[in-house]
């Protein structure tokens, strides 16, 4: 996962992609994670995180 460009971690649930914008400063992220404005997924499905 990564924030303005910085590489943040890796995410294996929500709660990882929580936990990471938390740090990147935005303090209500649970309500991030569907707007695509904030959150884009790639990769897979949005909030899937099994290996490929």
């Amino acid at each position: 996962m990564t924030a303005r460009g910085e590489i943040l971690g890796m995410a294996f649930s929500d709660e990882d992609v929580i936990e990471f914008l938390g740090r990147a400063g935005l303090p209500d992220a649970e309500d991030l994670l569907d707007d695509p404005s904030w959150v884009k997924w790639r990769g897979a499905d949005p909030h899937h995180y099994e290996a490929a």
